[in-house]
């Protein structure tokens, strides 16, 4: 073969590569899968829901705030996006199970679940935490996410099989000096993914995990409110930037989508270089 013909080859092949790599040999690879979403009413969790919505899911938006919940599902249904949404506060039983509930009698079932919701009720050290905020941070962060997942494994079956995504953070990996309880939780759900990805495998159900690093969002604005600290997080970063929500929603539908069929119990750190190892 001559050295254009072979060039000429190469160069479509790359194309090939590179447009299945970023989705344009297809459109839509959620199409008609179910999601839930929590805590998706802003930042991380709304940018989340508005992606997978965009790459042609149905999501039901949840926060514990009715008139959030409507905000949200203004927004995205008025960007032409299958969404509705309803109240969940996912500490409580019967939020989740009306959160699963509402997925099903909308939409027949559910094939997603991103577990998003997170507290960090407390900044100081060791000394001054009571067993209280112990207790909510473990519960909301730790148990409510394994919780949420046992709502809606049997949902997932019945469609045989589904992916979990749960947000866990950089914090993980990285504790932040100060949120002791915080960091304790994220790094929990590290191992929630390996052991739950491990039970639920041979239900086709995948479960990974997605570390955001310093994203400015409401949740970690005092990590970046003021000038002068967001320069000083920009140089601990090999991409000398904060995130944006956005950042870390494309890698939520990717785990979600078949393009990540054979990935499980997988964290994928979104930090912008931030070292990110146990």
């Amino acid at each position: 073969m001559h050295k254009a013909g072979l060039l000429d080859l190469c160069v479509r092949a790359w194309n090939s590569v590179r447009m299945a790599s970023s989705g344009m040999t297809r459109r839509d690879p959620l199409a008609n899968k179910v999601a839930l979403v929590t805590a998706s009413t802003d930042g991380i969790g709304f940018a989340i829901a508005r992606r997978l919505a965009q790459d042609g899911a149905h999501v039901v938006v949840s926060s514990r705030k009715q008139q959030n919940v409507d905000q949200a599902v203004a927004t995205l249904q008025g960007e032409g996006l299958s969404v509705t949404g309803t109240v969940c506060h996912v500490g409580k039983a019967e939020d989740r199970e009306r959160l699963v509930a509402t997925a099903v009698k909308l939409h027949g079932g559910i094939d997603i679940l991103v577990s998003n919701a997170a507290v960090n009720p407390f900044f100081g050290s060791l000394m001054d935490m009571t067993e209280e905020v112990w207790d909510k941070t473990l519960d909301i962060n730790v148990k409510a996410p394994a919780l949420m997942t046992k709502a809606v494994v049997p949902e997932m079956e019945k469609r045989g099989g589904g992916s979990l995504v749960i947000v866990a953070s950089i914090a993980a990996f990285s504790p932040s000096p100060g949120f002791l309880p915080y960091n304790v939780s994220k790094t929990a759900l590290l191992g929630l993914t390996k052991t739950l990805a491990i039970e639920l495998a041979p239900r086709n159900i995948r479960v990974n995990c997605l570390a955001p690093g310093l994203i400015k969002t409401s949740f970690s604005r005092m990590l970046w409110m003021d000038k002068e600290k967001e320069e000083r997080m920009k140089e601990t970063l090999q991409i000398r930037r904060l995130g944006e929500p956005e950042d870390c929603a494309g890698i939520v539908s990717f785990l979600c989508s078949e393009d990540a069929s054979y990935i499980t119990g997988e964290t994928v750190v979104v930090g912008g270089g931030t070292p990110s190892r146990l």
